[in-house]
């Protein structure tokens, strides 16, 4: 009877324990499964062949050689803008002659202009961008005029006879004090800048300078060379600049950057 009963106390405890064997089964089935499902959802290749590799030795197959991870593309994360690029470089040779040839323009202008240089009315500079005759506008006009005097008629085609046979674009630049003006032709400084530099651009062209070189500016007040708070800074402030431009302009490419947020 005493065995009997230790018999089927013996049954029932390893009945009892028999939950622990499939317990343990479930967790290791469950951690495998994150496992995979973890390294499923990296997009980083190299990982997955790294686990691939373990579980493959894990189970006595061969391995799989590893492969690099790839490396995604960078997006700019703003928006594009230009940069500039600095200026291509030009051939020395190209660059000589042209200084050459702007600067005997210069010399010629000085001396057909020589009173009026002497006389401080007019300045003949020469800079990267082209040779600058700045005129006094006195010297060209009355006040509040943009009919040119007579005087200034024999100045300028001495100037359009240089010009004439050259090859350079002309800009012609209008350019007033602060004051203002207000008349039935010219209602502020902007109109009657402009129709002064378009008197000396019809003058050039009469004088046999070609339509398709020149050019018209009227800039107003908004580029003084000197003060206007004072009667001779309102005076060198009311000129026209003839710009003799250079066939060499800087050359410049854009390209497009990411702005940083």
């Amino acid at each position: 009877m005493a065995r009997e009963r230790r018999k089927r106390f013996e049954e029932e405890s390893e009945n009892q324990d028999r939950w622990i064997v499939s317990y343990a089964d479930f967790i290791t089935l469950l951690f495998a499964f994150f496992v995979v499902m973890y390294a499923l959802s990296s997009v980083n290749e190299g990982k997955y062949r790294v686990l691939s590799n373990s579980l493959l030795n894990a189970f006595g197959g061969a391995p799989v050689a590893p492969v690099a991870p790839e490396v995604p593309p960078v997006v700019p994360s703003g928006p594009v803008a230009p940069r500039a690029l600095p200026p291509r470089p030009r051939n020395a040779e190209a660059l000589r002659r042209e200084k050459e040839q702007l600067t005997g323009v210069a010399r010629d202008i000085l001396k057909v202009l020589a009173p009026l240089v002497e006389q401080g009315k007019v300045r003949v500079t020469q800079t990267p961008r082209g040779v600058n005759v700045e005129i006094n506008a006195s010297v060209l006009f009355a006040p509040g005029d943009a009919r040119l005097s007579e005087g200034s008629v024999q100045a300028l085609r001495a100037v359009a006879a240089v010009l004439k046979d050259d090859d350079h674009a002309i800009q012609v630049e209008g350019h007033t004090d602060s004051v203002p003006i207000r008349t039935a032709v010219f209602p502020s400084n902007w109109e009657l800048s402009a129709v002064r530099a378009s008197s000396v651009v019809r003058l050039f062209v009469d004088g046999g300078i070609g339509e398709q070189r020149l050019t018209a500016v009227g800039h107003g007040a908004t580029r003084p060379v000197d003060s206007n708070e004072t009667a001779d800074g309102r005076l060198r402030n009311r000129r026209v600049s003839i710009m003799i431009l250079s066939n060499l302009p800087e050359e410049r490419t854009e390209v497009p950057v990411a702005l940083e947020n």
